[in-house]
């Protein structure tokens, strides 16, 4: 077994193991201790000239900015990123702790509505907590093809950010999970990262103590490659 396939492996028993302490929005969640993740805050970039773009993130605890500071969540340090390279971007968070597919797609057209005007894109990662709940994968793809079904309807670019399915749950469902972002991705021509935690999960140094919930440090790496993603759709 590589490194990589064993700290996946080991993660994925962790993410079973804390299925309600580490991603039910409802349950009370303890402050950080003072000064945690302080190392890792990215600075707040200065607004470019040019043309707004407004993004919409959409997502779960991964996107909500969990336990991390002011700043320092993925929507956060990926606008950051954007401003840095030159894209006059506002990223909107729409993340929720705890957020099924399900849940999302009820919330998703209010969550549009909710805005200024249209954005002009929408980055969209949901799934975490359907494998945590061992939720059909048939559920989860149809949750997430209703919300690009109307994204598509409106004309709005997204950015599917996905998840994997621990190898613990069984080659069958690790297989009907894990083909779900890259066939929808094609379908919807939507920029695709394939695992928005690669990179990050099972170390210990870009984790915080639940072992579940990446610190400002492993969201640094994701909001790195999401952020380049993002610019290349504003490259087209």
């Amino acid at each position: 077994m590589t490194g990589k396939l064993s700290r996946y492996v080991a993660g994925g028993a962790v993410l079973q193991a804390l299925l309600l302490a580490g991603c039910n929005q409802s349950a009370p969640v303890p402050p950080p201790a003072k000064g945690a993740n302080s190392a890792d805050a990215v600075a707040p970039a200065a607004r470019p000239g040019g043309q707004e773009r407004l993004i919409l993130a959409f997502g779960d605890s991964l996107y909500s900015g969990y336990r991390l500071g002011r700043g320092e969540s993925l929507p956060d340090q990926v606008q950051d990123r954007l401003r840095v390279a030159g894209i006059n971007a506002s990223v909107v968070n729409a993340g929720v702790s705890g957020d099924t597919t399900a849940a999302a797609r009820q919330r998703f057209a209010f969550a549009l509505d909710s805005l200024p005007r249209t954005p002009d894109l929408v980055i969209l990662g949901f799934g975490g907590n359907d494998v945590l709940r061992q939720l059909a994968p048939a559920e989860t793809r149809a949750n997430l093809v209703a919300m690009l079904d109307l994204l598509k309807v409106r004309g709005i670019p997204v950015l599917l950010t996905g998840m994997r399915a621990p190898p613990n749950l069984g080659p069958d469902y690790v297989s009907r999970f894990d083909t779900i972002y890259p066939d929808l991705a094609e379908k919807y021509d939507a920029a695709l990262d394939p695992f928005v935690l690669d990179g990050v999960i099972g170390n210990a140094a870009l984790m915080m103590p639940d072992r579940v919930h990446p610190n400002a440090r492993g969201v640094a790496i994701m909001a790195e490659r999401v952020a380049r993603l993002a610019a290349r759709r504003f490259d087209r």
